[in-house]
């Protein structure tokens, strides 16, 4: 028979690891059915990111834009009427104050009321009308004479006005094509028009700041796109592990209460448990004895002695188990006295002293002398020592050899150590057999039957008395138990006081 928790911890990590792969595919399929669905291949989320990110940007230039108009047209005024300049310059601002409004609107609408291709169609068309507001500009600039300053002056306000159109609107491509390709196509018409070869390569160079800001505009998109994508899957891996975290607190607290409730039940049956066994204990020693006459069927009598013996081994497998799950829920009380060690490990060493020597073991004992009294509970403290020499009898092969020792420790405290050379434990079963109910594999081949619950016990009995508990061990070597007493439960011995001290007491007194 193997131990089962490798197998439960196996199956743990592969539930996990399909959990993991059910929500990689879930989450493929979702992004998946997003992009079909959404008009730019992307999350649909992401095209309201983006269609909110130009709103935004959109809204905070418009100040700039209205100082770019008032710069470009009081140039122009150089060359174009006033009034012409005036009134372009008005329905410019008209114009910079409606796509204002829209802007906003978006912004204070309701993600599920807003519908992203036609809001992207309108932003698409206010950009063109825009556009060809300051193509009429370029086309006054036209009818005025020419010369080289009306020249630049077209080329760099073509320029000005392509880098901010499609800057502005760099979150959504649409828009920023749509406003900066008509005032490059006038442009390019107006100088190719004038047919001299420095209009020629003013055209050509307004062609290629198109391409140009078209290409920045569109690695714009793409790291602002980058960023939503980032921010998503940040909030996302958040959302999951707070999910995460939230699921594995509810599982320990349900384990927590569960294993409590268990404790507190084990702990509060002991009277309902052992009176049942305690009088089947009685009946059939009184049958086994017959202490009531004879029994004449042999069988009855090998019958009341199984059933004697099976009754023992159930009561001392309950009577573990309870003091067990008193521990646990902490229900334990001491009943500290001063013991005296050495005393109560001797006790015990003749208690198990029978059943060695009918295996043949040698039981040596090495006790230091004058070691003070401990402040601590015997029974317990007689428990602990028991169940370590049970142990070490147990699984000590006939003929085998068993040290005892006591002694101080160099912290000042006080320990009991039980060695045996027995078959040992490999190194990774000392977790094992430390657990309830856990046994090595060696004991499980060749050892008296057990319950796994005698070095729990011991472990948690030296945790209440605020002590240590140390199990080493080699394969074919044998095994080494040790438990430490801390310097706390140490009791100094008072020095001895003299005729002289008495006198200086009762004077003090």
């Amino acid at each position: 028979m193997s131990d089962p928790k490798p197998a439960e911890a196996d199956k743990i990590a592969v539930n996990r690891q399909r959990a993991e792969r059910r929500r990689a595919v879930a989450r493929t399929v979702r992004d998946l059915r997003e992009r079909l669905a959404s008009s730019t291949g992307t999350r649909p989320a992401f095209d309201y990111e983006l269609l909110v990110t130009y709103a935004r940007n959109r809204k905070s230039a418009t100040p700039a834009l209205l100082l770019v108009v008032l710069l470009v047209g009081g140039t122009a005024l150089l060359w174009i009427d006033t009034v012409m300049v005036a009134s372009w310059a008005a329905a410019v601002a008209v114009l910079q104050a409606i796509t204002f409004l829209m802007c906003r609107r978006l912004l204070v609408s309701a993600p599920s009321a807003v519908r992203v291709r036609r809001w992207t169609a309108r932003f698409a068309i206010v950009e063109f009308v825009n556009g060809a507001a300051w193509c009429v500009l370029l086309a006054l600039s036209w009818m005025a004479p020419p010369g080289e300053s009306i020249a630049v002056f077209q080329f760099a306000a073509t320029v000005v006005i392509i880098s901010a159109g499609t800057m502005v609107a760099s979150t959504v491509p649409p828009a920023a094509i749509t406003g900066s390709l008509p005032v490059v196509l006038t442009a390019a018409i107006l100088f190719a028009s004038q047919g001299e070869t420095l209009q020629y390569a003013m055209a050509t160079l307004v062609g290629a700041a198109e391409l140009f800001f078209l290409l920045l505009a569109n690695r714009f998109y793409w790291a602002t796109l980058g960023t939503l994508e980032s921010k998503a899957e940040k909030d996302a891996l958040i959302g999951e592990l707070g999910t995460a975290k939230a699921i594995s607190d509810e599982s320990r607290r349900r384990a927590e209460e569960a294993n409590l409730a268990k404790s507190r039940f084990l702990a509060t049956m002991s009277h309902e448990l052992r009176t049942p066994l305690n009088a089947i204990l009685g009946f059939s020693e009184v049958m086994k004895n017959e202490v009531l006459g004879p029994m004449e069927n042999r069988a009855y009598r090998e019958y009341a002695g199984d059933i004697h013996q099976s009754g023992t081994h159930l009561l001392n497998l309950i009577n573990e188990i309870l003091d067990l799950s008193r521990i646990e829920a902490g229900r334990y009380k001491l009943s500290e006295e001063a013991v005296h060690l050495a005393h109560l490990v001797e006790e015990c060493r003749h208690l198990v002293q029978l059943k060695a020597k009918s295996k043949g073991l040698i039981l040596a004992e090495t006790i230091e002398p004058n070691l003070p009294r401990l402040w601590a509970d015997p029974r317990a403290v007689r428990q602990v020592v028991l169940n370590l020499l049970s142990n070490a009898v147990k699984f000590t092969q006939p003929g085998g050899r068993i040290d005892v020792k006591v002694g101080w420790t160099s912290g000042g405290g006080q320990y009991v150590t039980v060695a045996d050379n027995g078959p040992g434990i490999p190194e990774e079963e000392i977790p094992i057999v430390l657990s309830a109910f856990g046994q090595g594999s060696i004991a499980i081949k060749g050892a008296e039957e057990g319950t796994g619950l005698g070095l729990p016990i011991v472990q948690a009995l030296m945790h209440t008395h605020d002590g240590s508990f140390e199990l080493s061990s080699k394969l074919r070597q044998g095994t080494t138990a040790t438990a430490i007493f801390p310097r706390s439960r140490v009791m100094e011995a008072l020095p001895p006081i003299d005729d002289a001290g008495r006198i200086r007491l009762r004077r003090s007194a």
